[in-house]
């Protein structure tokens, strides 16, 4: 009951049944002073869990317009106060104090004047605060670093859009949906959410939009096309909202970095200087963290919704298409002033200086009054002082900065510090890496394998220790071995399992084969001689491949081979939204919420590389794919082929999963290796001797009479507790 009373004043604030939505995702309560954004977003999360769909609508809107006021008052506030005569800081620092008395009288003048400005300025921000915000200001609402971090990724959307779907208000639950994807478009559940949404009669397709994305990104790609379409004319407008409103979107991100959060103290401790003792210490630590910040401005606002790098060299691009959109339309004024401001960035840029000379002949008589723009002119002022002022405490306090924009003329890094940037700069991100393997010519030599070729490496997977390589079988051999898995099957041959359905999805069958059954189906007569030998030929093929590739100085042995077959079941596929195989990692128990992969059982803990060998490619969906440890964000894909070898290492740097198979039949020979020679498998060793009796049969002349084959070695029979459970499957792929 108290809980239904708590959460009464939001639902007043949702409009009656049938009635029409606000667009989009509008203020509630325009005008009402914001509430803790922490405080609203756990409660709409409570209210979700419980299932209470309206109520939680209304406090993650809530959450999301109170976050927004307080960035928007913050902003405002700061600016504000920026211009009060009292509160202005002191324009420069004093000279360096001398021998004489005076210079030291004028430092000690210069302390009163600072601290009196500060103190202004902090009242002057804690009255705005309090007329924006309510008793209390930015204080009382301040974001943690947790928080912060789900707003950023856009969480509040993908919570909403299922509130909506479960409200039967499927337009917002799609725009709601959509906004969250644009953010994270490797999401493989709202990837299939989106298409379910599709397909659904009651959204249109105008529902699909973004509420989050800032505008200038909209302006900034209609100036582009316009442009690629030759219409300067047109372009203009656009180019130049998007160059306004991105400087505007960097002086709303600077007014943040000056914000009470928790995430700024972990910042400064970063930055060594945060947890030194002393009042000057601690002022300096955290003026260190609040330009640092605002340095690093500039790459959030060029880096777009669900991409991890920006735009380079954003503003200044930006610029140099004003400059040129200008020139093609006769603007040349204009176009002097963009190429100036250009030429603040790079004052050597032999393109820009080229076009200047051209403009002012053009132009036909010196107009001195021409400038830089005025916005960029103060733009590269401010943030050069800043960045000297961080270079300085790099240098002289033990500071860190990285300094995210290649314009920074060299003079102003401390020459101790020049080579060692220079270094980093350079620096490939693969050197930190392990080293990648030796050249394919090498393991071609050593396996006497003509034909095989690297497709993809690790960097081209995006990962560590991850490698696609083809040719491994010739369509023959693929042919025989899909042959080898068909009669298995046919003859009712369920190597790991207890029954013909899927242990991860009820819309497929699967079928496995290991190597020692096929050695005791081709003993029988059952299956081809020719096609339980291959196995074993192939799976010895890869092994030494693996360990010639990732482990060449270290003996790699075979712990379970496993031909396995997945077979979409007719009249199932309709709508379907689960895997074939859903994520993991083949060494350890994958925990996507922390990131976190535990060695330890139920996981077999002594694989240490994975192999997967395909044998076709006539069906519909089943490509592997990799992800970030926390089963979510794809980070490769891989198309099944013959002969195609996908391996990996077998940790937590490679969880991989299977989309669902829709049509058709899967058929892969999966192999994990071990540097355990405990752990060899035997079952590999017991087949090749069975493989090799009919021929000593033959040798003695003793042929068998009887075509039974021969019963199992005890490592074969399937121990069950005293239930009668069998054994846990083995997971394959």
């Amino acid at each position: 009951m108290f809980r239904l009373l708590r959460w009464l004043p939001l639902l007043l604030l949702l409009p009656p049944p049938g009635s029409p939505e606000p667009p989009g995702l509008a203020p509630l309560s325009a005008g009402a002073p914001p509430q803790a954004p922490d405080l609203l977003y756990a409660d709409g999360l409570r209210a979700y869990a419980a299932g209470a769909w309206a109520p939680a609508v209304a406090l993650l809107r809530e959450a999301l317009r109170s976050r927004a006021a307080l960035g928007r008052a913050r902003r405002d506030c700061g600016a504000r106060c920026a211009t009060e005569p009292e509160a202005a800081l002191p324009a420069l620092l004093p000279a360096s104090p001398g021998p004489d008395s005076g210079s030291r009288a004028a430092r000690s003048a210069w302390e009163p004047l600072l601290l009196r400005a500060a103190l202004r300025r902090a009242e002057c921000l804690t009255q705005c605060g309090a007329r924006r915000l309510g008793p209390g200001g930015a204080a009382r609402l301040r974001v943690g670093s947790a928080l912060q971090d789900a707003f950023r990724r856009r969480e509040p959307y993908n919570y909403l859009q299922r509130a909506y779907y479960q409200l039967k208000k499927l337009d917002l639950a799609a725009a709601a949906a959509h906004t969250f994807f644009v953010a994270n478009p490797t999401h493989l559940q709202m990837r299939e959410d989106m298409a379910k949404y599709r397909r659904m009669s009651g959204v249109r397709p105008q529902s699909f939009r973004d509420l989050e994305t800032p505008p200038y990104w909209a302006a900034y790609d209609t100036g582009l096309e316009l442009l690629g379409r030759q219409e300067a004319a047109l372009a203009l407008p656009w180019l130049e909202e998007a160059l306004q409103e991105s400087l505007a979107q960097v002086e709303s991100c600077r007014a943040g970095c000056e914000g009470p959060e928790e995430q700024q103290k972990e910042e400064e401790e970063e930055g060594g200087t945060g947890s030194q003792g002393g009042l000057y210490e601690a002022i300096a630590g955290h003026w260190i963290g609040v330009v640092q910040c605002r340095q690093r401005c500039v790459e959030d606002t060029a880096t777009r919704p669900g991409r991890g790098f920006p735009v380079p060299d954003f503003l200044p691009g930006q610029l140099r298409r004003l400059h040129e959109a200008h020139a093609q339309v006769g603007n040349l004024s204009q176009a002097v002033e963009n190429v100036l401001s250009v030429l603040l960035f790079y004052p050597e840029d032999e393109a820009a200086r080229k076009a200047l000379d051209q403009y002012q002949a053009q132009l036909g008589e010196p107009r001195p009054a021409l400038g830089p723009r005025e916005d960029i002119q103060r733009f590269v002022l401010r943030s050069l002082g800043e960045k000297r002022q961080l270079y300085y405490a790099m240098e002289h306090l033990g500071a860190s900065f990285k300094d995210p924009d290649p314009w920074t003329p060299a003079a102003f890094i401390p020459e101790a510090l020049r080579e060692k940037l220079r270094e980093d700069r350079e620096k490939r991100p693969w050197d930190h890496e392990p080293p990648q393997p030796k050249p394919l010519t090498h393991w071609k030599d050593v396996l006497l394998l003509e034909g095989v070729t690297l497709t993809q490496d690790a960097r081209q997977l995006n990962g560590s220790e991850r490698a696609v390589l083809d040719g491994l079988l010739t369509p023959a051999e693929c042919g025989v071995l899909l042959q080898l898995a068909k009669d298995a099957a046919e003859s009712g041959a369920r190597s790991g399992y207890q029954g013909r359905r899927s242990p991860h999805t009820p819309h497929e069958r699967f079928e496995g084969l290991t190597v020692l059954k096929a050695a005791q189906l081709a003993r029988a007569g059952a299956v081809g001689s020719q096609g339980a030998q291959l196995l074993l030929e192939v799976s010895e093929r890869v092994r030494s491949l693996t360990q010639a590739y990732f482990s060449p100085d270290r003996p790699l042995h075979l712990s379970f081979t496993h031909l396995v077959c997945r077979s979409a079941i007719e009249g199932e596929q309709a709508q379907r939204m689960d895997l074939s195989h859903p994520v993991h990692a083949d060494n350890c128990v994958l925990d996507p919420d922390t990131g976190e992969c535990w060695r330890e059982p139920p996981a077999y803990t002594y694989r240490d590389y994975s192999g997967l060998l395909y044998l076709n490619d006539d069906f519909q969906g089943g490509d592997l794919f990799f992800t970030e440890p926390n089963a979510l964000t794809v980070t490769a894909q891989v198309r099944p082929r013959c002969g195609r070898l996908v391996a990996f290492s077998s940790g937590v740097e490679n969880p991989h999963g299977v989309w669902a198979v829709t049509r058709g039949r899967r058929c892969t020979l999966a192999l994990w290796h071990t540097w355990a020679p405990e752990h060899r498998e035997q079952e590999w060793t017991e087949a090749k001797e069975l493989l090799q009796e009919p021929e000593k049969e033959e040798e003695e002349e003793m042929p068998s009479r009887d075509p039974a084959p021969e019963p199992p070695s005890h490592r074969l029979q399937r121990v069950q507790d005293k239930a009668g459970k069998p054994p846990r499957v083995r997971e394959e792929l």
